[in-house]
């Protein structure tokens, strides 16, 4: 009896703390609403480039520049949209193993042009996170998330590993993590960030078969806000 009294007040104390975080979330959602509806966001944009080396089976560094446009909701927290352009070249040699028996010449994905230089055009919503830095007045840390879809813009097709990335749109995303150094006491809104960059792009590859690859590469990026 003493150990099911005891099991069920554990219960409700997990479901009480639960709940207050809960609340403590739900209460501040107004406050990062009310300044889109009263129309005081403060306006925020990103330019920035970087590069990233590919790693794994599928391998292909990326030289990237892009810009974001949102919304400061607060000291830390902005959210925007943004477009960019990645040049991805493959590494390592390039290379194509067909199955034995198998007549490669009669399968129409030898009949298309194909390249180890892609253009890709990344579009993506943008969640930046501010950590410290006495509300952009110092150098602070962030956290940036783009995530979206990518589009290959090249006709032909990226010859990748053993096979080739034929589809025109994949899924995208860029995880970063860097220190915000601002440039002007007087306007904090102005600063370059620098940062550790991870690039995922999901694609669909052929190699005598149709199926899903990773595009993992990792890298740095300098970006610039105002």
């Amino acid at each position: 009896m003493k150990l099911r009294t005891a099991i069920a007040a554990s219960a409700l104390l997990a479901a009480s703390a639960a709940s207050a975080q809960i609340a403590d979330i739900v209460n501040q959602i107004p406050g990062l609403i009310q300044p889109a509806l009263s129309g005081s966001l403060n306006y925020k944009g990103f330019v920035e480039t970087g590069f990233a080396g590919g790693f794994g089976d599928y391998r292909a560094n990326v030289f990237s520049v892009s810009t974001s446009q949102g919304f400061r909701y607060s000291n830390w927290f902005f959210m925007g949209a943004g477009i960019g352009l990645d040049v991805m070249i493959a590494g390592g040699a390039p290379s194509y193993d067909a199955p034995a028996g198998y007549n490669d010449w009669d399968d129409p994905h030898f009949s298309h042009k194909n390249t180890r230089t892609a253009f890709f055009l990344p579009v993506f919503t943008d969640f930046r996170f501010n950590i410290g830095g006495n509300g952009g007045t110092k150098p602070s840390f962030f956290i940036d998330i783009k995530a979206g879809a990518t589009f290959m813009i090249n006709n032909s097709y990226f010859h990748v590993g053993k096979g080739y990335i034929t589809n025109r749109e994949s899924f995208y995303l860029k995880p970063s993590l860097g220190v915000r150094i601002p440039v002007n006491k007087q306007r904090s809104s102005q600063a370059f960030n620098i940062g550790l960059t991870y690039q995922l792009v999901t694609a669909n590859w052929w190699h005598v078969g149709d199926r899903n690859i990773s595009l993992n590469a990792i890298g740095g990026s300098v970006a610039y806000e105002w």
